[in-house]
């Protein structure tokens, strides 16, 4: 089985899981991100339907605020 990849580190056992559960998971806010999977950007309406695959490569940024 391979690994999922988020931010270019090794993730064992994210893959068949879906995206709202990965970012719960690691610690990520779903509400406060963006996530690119192998290249595309993943709506948040679609987080908790879209099943992460085997050796995929996820982007995951946060939201800062600033002034």
């Amino acid at each position: 089985m391979q690994n999922v990849v988020v931010n270019g580190k090794d993730v064992p056992g994210l893959s068949g899981k879906t995206v709202l559960t990965g970012l719960n998971e690691l610690g990520f806010d779903p509400e406060t991100v963006v996530v690119e999977m192998n290249g595309e950007i993943v709506s948040v309406s679609d987080f908790d339907q879209i099943i992460v695959p085997e050796g995929a490569v996820l982007e995951v940024l946060r939201f800062v605020g600033g002034g």
